[in-house]
Parts: C-alpha cells; structure tokens; sequence
C-alpha cells in the first residue's frame, strides 16, 4: 500500500503546485466576462487533461478546432445559463465520464459512455439474492447465497472500510466455497478504499500498472511510467476462488479497483465491460467560480494499455430478459457456476 499512497500524494502535490503557481485561474486571462471563462476553462483542459492525445488518435479529437467551434457561440451578452450549457457541451467533446463542470446552475456530465450499454444490474433483482438477513459492514453489504458461494456488494468506495470489519466479514464467509464481489453501479470514491479490500485478495505483492503524471502545459508533457504495486494486507485474505462482476457504470476508483483485481491468478472479471475514468483526479476553477475537475494522471495495466475507455471482462455476461423476468440475475447466476460448477 506503500507505493499506491506515494503515487496518491505525488499527484496531490502536483494538483496543489499547479494551483500555487497559476491561483487555479491562468494570470493571463483577464476578467470575469463569458469570452474570459471560455477561454479560462479550454484552457486548463489544453494544458492539463492528460488523455488529449490518446483521444486524438482513437476517435480524432482536435482539441484546437473544438476551440475554433466554440468560440462563435460565446458573446458577452450571453447568461450564465447559456454559458454554462456551451461549456458543458464542450467538455463533453472529450467524451468522458470523469469530467465535471459544477456550478451553482448544476454539473455537467457526459452520459453516453454508459447510456450506449445495457444496465445489467437491478437492485430490486439482487434483493432476491440477498434475502432479509443480509449484513451491512462498512458500505459492503453481504450474505451466503443458498449453493455456499459468498456474495459481496461494495456500491461505493467513498467511505472507509475498517479491518476490523473486513476480519468479521471474511471469517463470516470463509466457509463458503467461492465469493462474488460485486461492483456494478460503484461510481467509484477513494482509492485507497478500494486498494484496501483488493489487499485481501493476495498473498503477495503484484505489479498491478503504472501512473505517468503531467509535467507540463504539452499535451505529451509526462513523467516517467512509475510503476504501481499491490501490497497485501497484513490481516485476514480470502484463499478460495473469487469473481468480480462489473457493469458500464463501475468507473473511477472502481476501475483502477477491477484492474487490480483482475492481476490476482484466483480472481475471474464477470459481466461488461467497465466504464474507465482511472487516474487521479484534477480540479481547477474558472473566473467566475465555476470548477472543472478531469484526469491529469493516465493510469495503465501492467503491459502499459490505458484504462481510461474501460477495462472488458474476462467473461462477457449480459442479464437477459428471460432472466429478469424470473427474477434472475444472469450476471450472479454465472458467476455461481463458475465458482460451483455441477458435478460431473
């Protein structure tokens, strides 16, 4: 855990130099008129979102003519109202989930990186699953399912997740003969939340990636690859098979959370394919007030792939109507086979 909490505050350092050296806003930009907080917020996403180029090479993104486009539609007679839908609108030309412009009118969000896949997950579905006993821990919900396998929800990791809670659960399910971990709708939170329940998962330290972090207004400005370890806790670690199951909406710290996981030999990716967002994150605020917060720290797997569109299963699973109508969830329904298969 050593080596992730270093990369954290190495880019909690970078975020803070930046805002020392520029107050958030670039001294060179003047003024609190609708051109100036045009201008302000391209940018900050010119200089310091990290994944500009990689966008440009995979779906042609030419952050220039974005700005071209753009600039027509911005007049100093314009309301803040209209100048938050145009700006939000060109954020959205990166095409990212894990890019958000707030304001007190609202936060923008980019919808269709989930919007285009099939939700597979319903809560009222996985209550059938979960029965009326199920246990409720440190924000992860669980209980043994009927056939001895274990079964884990985490619908976030923004909160804290106690040892001592992690111990009670683990002794709780050791005498299952598989887990589900269950990921889907996690929008992800802190990633040291989720660095500590993969922790649970090796015996082992593992090369699970590396992080690069932006050293410069360049859109190729970066460090060195630092390579990215996962240590193992020092307390209770489950031994047995295991599988995580993923949706679109599993994004953020979710994401780098499945990319760990996936480098453990014991542990099976289930479901669809994730919905990125990895890195850490950057925050900055225009004139007016209003921030932005993106990726300025590209994240990859250890045979250096980006993270950022999502990480594919290692067993592709969608729920199917026929399933759903009997109350079935295809997703947990394969995964239990996969952990208990019938015998032969």
């Amino acid at each position: 855990m050593k080596r992730i909490y270093h990369c954290y505050l190495y880019g909690l350092l970078l975020t803070l130099s930046c805002c020392m050296f520029s107050s958030c806003i670039r001294e060179d930009i003047q003024g609190n008129s609708p051109e100036a907080n045009f201008e302000s917020l391209w940018k900050i996403i010119d200089e310091q979102y990290c994944f500009l180029d990689y966008k440009h090479e995979t779906y042609g993104l030419d952050w220039d003519e974005v700005h071209t486009r753009y600039a027509k539609r911005i007049s100093s007679s314009m309301s803040w109202e209209s100048l938050f839908e145009v700006l939000s609108e060109m954020v959205n030309e990166l095409k990212d989930g894990h890019v958000n412009l707030s304001s007190s009118l609202g936060t923008s969000q980019y919808r269709e990186w989930f919007d285009a896949y099939p939700r597979n997950f319903s809560d009222s579905i996985q209550s059938n699953y979960l029965k009326k006993d199920y246990i409720i821990t440190s924000g992860l919900t669980y209980q043994i399912l009927e056939n001895n396998i274990g079964y884990i929800y985490c619908e976030s990791f923004s909160d804290g997740i106690g040892d001592g809670n992690l111990d009670q659960m683990l002794k709780k399910l050791e005498i299952c003969d598989g887990l589900i971990i269950d990921v889907r709708n996690n929008g992800g939170g802190n990633l040291t939340t989720a660095q500590k329940l993969a922790a649970r998962f090796t015996n082992e330290k593992v090369l699970v990636g590396y992080i690069r972090h932006k050293t410069g207004p360049g859109h190729n400005d970066f460090s060195d690859p630092e390579p990215v370890y996962q240590e193992p806790s020092n307390s209770i670690r489950w031994q047995k098979k295991a599988v995580v199951l993923t949706n679109r909406r599993s994004y953020s710290a979710t994401n780098d959370f499945v990319n760990t996981m996936r480098q453990f030999p014991n542990v099976t990716t289930m479901g669809d394919t994730t919905g990125g967002g990895s890195g850490l994150p950057f925050s900055s605020e225009i004139p007016n007030g209003w921030s932005i917060r993106f990726s300025a720290s590209p994240m990859f797997d250890p045979d250096m792939n980006q993270l950022e569109f999502g990480i594919e299963p290692d067993v592709k699973v969608d729920m199917t109507s026929e399933d759903m109508q009997q109350g079935k969830d295809t997703i947990i329904e394969t995964a239990i086979k996969k952990l208990n298969p019938p015998s032969s």
